[in-house]
Formats: C-alpha cells, sequence, structure tokens
C-alpha cells in the first residue's frame, strides 16, 4: 500500500493499465493510502480491500484489447465512485456498453481546447492517444462532461446513476496549465 498525505481522506483503489507516476502524486496529496491493483485483477479482489473510490489509470494501446479489466470495471459500477483517464476514460465506456474507434488522427501534445462542462471552464490540456469514445453508443443515463474543441470528440463523461466520471485527458500533468487538476478535487468530493 502507498500511504497518502491525507489522514483521514480515502482509500483509494487504482486499477493500473499503465498509469503515470503523477497520478499517485495527485492522489497522494489527497487519499490516506493507495492500493494498485494489476489491470487483471478481479472485482472481488478490489471489493474485499473496501476502498472509498476507485480510479482507473491511463495506459497503451487499444482499449477494445484490454483483458479483463472491462469486466471488472461492469462488476465495479455502482458500488463505489469510479473516475477514469485516458485509457481509463475508454475502459469506462466499455464497460457502460459503449464503444471505441481508431482516431484518424491520434491526439497528441499539450495543447488540446476542452470544454469542461463540470468545473465550467475552457481549458489546455495534455492528451496521448489514438482512440475516441463514440457519443452515439453511450446509454442516455451516460451524460458528456468534456468536450475536445479541436474536433467535438467525447473527452468526458458522468453516470449518477452508475457512480463514474472519466476524462479522455491527463488531468495530473503538469508541464502547462494545472486548471484541470481540480478534478481529481471533484472525484475526492464525490466519495463522501
Amino acid at each position: 500500500d502507498i500511504q497518502g498525505s491525507n489522514a483521514s481522506g480515502p482509500r483509494i483503489a487504482l486499477l493500473d493499465f499503465g498509469s503515470k507516476e503523477n497520478i499517485v502524486r495527485e492522489l497522494k496529496k489527497r487519499a490516506s493510502v493507495i492500493r494498485v491493483f494489476p489491470s487483471r485483477s478481479k472485482s472481488s479482489e478490489i471489493k474485499a480491500w473496501k476502498p472509498d473510490g476507485i480510479l482507473l489509470s491511463n495506459g497503451p494501446g487499444d482499449p477494445a484489447a484490454v483483458k479483463n479489466g472491462i469486466q471488472t470495471v461492469k462488476e465495479l459500477l455502482g458500488w463505489r465512485f469510479i473516475f477514469g483517464i485516458c485509457m481509463g476514460h475508454q475502459v469506462l465506456a466499455l464497460a457502460l456498453g459503449g464503444s471505441t474507434y481508431k482516431l484518424k488522427f491520434g491526439h497528441r501534445g499539450s495543447n488540446h481546447p476542452i470544454h469542461d462542462k463540470l468545473l465550467n471552464q475552457i481549458y489546455m490540456t495534455s492528451q496521448n492517444h489514438g482512440y475516441g469514445v463514440d457519443l452515439d453508443t453511450l446509454d442516455k443515463s451516460v451524460q458528456v462532461t468534456h468536450i475536445n474543441l479541436n474536433d467535438q470528440s467525447v473527452a468526458g463523461i458522468i453516470s449518477q446513476d452508475k457512480k463514474c466520471m472519466s476524462v479522455q485527458f491527463h488531468p495530473e500533468s503538469h508541464q502547462g496549465p494545472h486548471d484541470s487538476v481540480a478534478l481529481f478535487d471533484y472525484f475526492m468530493r464525490q466519495l463522501v
């Protein structure tokens, strides 16, 4: 287990699809303890640890090729609040019954403008992915919260019914603006 710096903070399970170190750093600032679970972990293993919330990390490759993770997330939906980042966003969308597609041009770099309806802002984000979430395949209970202003692709979703949210970009990335790091705080507020 990784000790966080907030002794009264929540316990966070991190389902690791290839997590960046800065995701763990952001969680450590806010959580009491973090446990990293390999991407092929079963939902029963995560439930047995009794986390307050679950974070689905970023990672490389085709989200549809993820082994076990999609089923694990399906089984966790509605149990504890889930926050997905990048690959975690795509895996969450697949677990919710949506589909993904290969982008004609991948989103790469730290200059992607995002309209964030949750925080009511527009900011620049860091992105590094080649797949998108198909809006038309998402259940009507899933709301789009973030839009990529370059190509109008889905960059974030939320489902209050299923207790989950996700973003396609990297809110933990700090080379440039730090505007989207507040999404970690939004996630933590959902756990109380």
